[in-house]
């Protein structure tokens, strides 16, 4: 479950070489390396709790979440996850970038669109509900970021439609972007096509049917097995 309250971010100075078996370490000992910069100051490498920094991403407002950043030595500051990554297989946290924010300055930033309601569309006239557009780019100031952007779909009709200049505008908030971009409609449902009846098919000289089984077979028998590779 989603959790309201923020914590705060206390991030400690990492010094020495920064590679892999530095990052390593940093690791065993429960923290994971993170890398500060913004706000007209030097970029700084540092270290977290990997719990607290899950707790903001799981949190109402995610990554968009401000939360209070103390560094070692330096002064108190306004903090915001941008960048961040986990090891593929288990999802563990291993590095994260945090920005320095000036709570005057405006910024731009994405979050995500929340629809709200069963359509009479579909309710009522059998049609689906497409979301089209999972997430809205804004420009406002840090403390005015919406966890997420509500919009009420209960009144969509067959072929109704929703576009980012229906949702709900505010003086705090400006939307980016095209204002008749597509963020949810309700459209009718396809009907199953019958499928064609097979012609001639039994009509084929088994000689030709034996030469591309052969072939089929010896296509299969060159292919070579493809490695995946995950990433986030």
């Amino acid at each position: 479950m989603a959790s309201n309250k923020i914590e705060a971010v206390v991030a400690t100075p990492r010094t020495g070489k920064f590679n892999k078996n530095h990052a390593r370490r940093v690791r065993t000992q429960g923290l994971i390396p993170a890398v500060v910069y913004g706000a007209g100051k030097e970029s700084v490498a540092v270290t977290v709790d990997p719990k607290i920094i899950t707790k903001i991403l799981y949190s109402d407002t995610g990554h968009n979440s401000i939360f209070d950043l103390t560094i070692e030595g330096a002064p108190a500051a306004k903090g915001m996850i941008v960048e961040w990554q986990n090891e593929p297989i288990k999802g563990h946290l291993l590095h994260i970038d945090i920005k320095r924010i000036a709570m005057d300055k405006l910024m731009r930033v994405s979050v995500p669109v929340k629809l709200i309601g069963v359509p009479v569309g579909v309710k009522q006239q059998g049609g689906i509900l497409g979301h089209v557009l999972h997430e809205v780019e804004i420009e406002c100031l840090p403390a005015d970021i919406p966890g997420h952007i509500d919009v009420d779909v209960s009144g969509l009709e067959i072929h109704g439609a929703i576009h980012v200049s229906d949702l709900p505008h505010t003086d705090k908030l400006k939307f980016l972007g095209d204002e008749h971009a597509l963020v949810a409609h309700v459209t009718v449902m396809r009907e199953e096509v019958e499928p064609v009846a097979e012609v001639a098919a039994v009509t084929e000289p088994e000689v030709a049917k034996k030469g591309k089984q052969e072939t089929a077979e010896g296509a299969a028998a060159e292919a070579a097995p493809a490695a995946d590779k995950g990433k986030k």
